[in-house]
């Protein structure tokens, strides 16, 4: 969609999107099921890597007040149309973010893009940053992993965290893509932690997709559970 591409539609939804993102922070109560094992990582600038699914993003801030005691924090975003106005509301919330995305075969300019983004992403975690990321954005296809971020962490040696996130009640957009989920306001929220996880150095092709596999179920068996224990706190069935 052309109209999209407009900056100020991106202007319009950026905003639209921070002021969704703040007021289910403020609204909510908030568990951190499990955050003991990220403890160090949320509140020193250290390395590390969080992983949460694309479709909970407008719960986001559930996670990122968690991340705020500490300052080199960043997440990266897709630099698609969409992407542009997720990217503006993260950014009002003190999450800069690393425009970076696949790109496909043949296509030489997302290439370079896409290296130059993998680059910037790889310095700022070596420096001691934090980045969070979707993993199965921004195309999906939905709660699996794509190679990207794994092979970021293996450059790095930097571990990852897993974060399941989940709001309750809440409306699920099911005809969506992602399933993206908005919390209604003034009900639970969760997030789970899992981790650290770590790539090795020496992985190769088949190494990552095994570990693609067996974290994209970790991921999503932890977004469950953040479900469950929502609608347990609200006492849904």
């Amino acid at each position: 969609m052309k109209l999209i591409r407009r900056p100020w539609v991106q202007a319009l939804f950026g905003w639209l999107l921070w002021v969704v993102l703040v007021v289910t922070r403020r609204t909510l109560t908030w568990t951190h099921d499990n955050i003991e094992c990220a403890r160090e990582v949320t509140t020193q600038d250290v390395p590390c890597i969080c992983l949460f699914w694309h479709g909970r993003i407008p719960l986001a801030l559930g996670i990122a007040q968690s991340w705020w005691g500490r300052e080199k924090l960043r997440c990266m975003v897709s630099p698609s149309g969409d992407g542009e106005f997720i990217a503006q509301a993260l950014a009002r919330s003190r999450f800069p973010a690393i425009r970076v995305s696949s790109a496909k075969k043949g296509d030489t300019a997302k290439a370079r893009a896409a290296v130059a983004g993998f680059r910037e992403a790889v310095k700022w975690i070596e420096a001691g940053g934090m980045i969070a990321i979707t993993p199965d954005g921004p195309r999906g296809p939905n709660e699996v992993i794509a190679p990207g971020a794994l092979q970021i962490a293996k450059r790095t040696g930097a571990p990852i965290y897993l974060i399941g996130v989940a709001a309750s009640p809440a409306w699920r957009m099911e005809k969506t893509w992602d399933k993206v989920m908005f919390a209604k306001p003034f009900g639970r929220g969760v997030t789970a932690y899992d981790g650290p996880y770590y790539v090795p150095k020496d992985a190769d092709e088949a190494a990552i997709g095994e570990l693609i596999v067996e974290l994209s179920a970790r991921l999503s068996a932890l977004t469950r559970r953040a479900e469950d224990l929502a609608s347990r706190r609200t006492g849904e069935t």
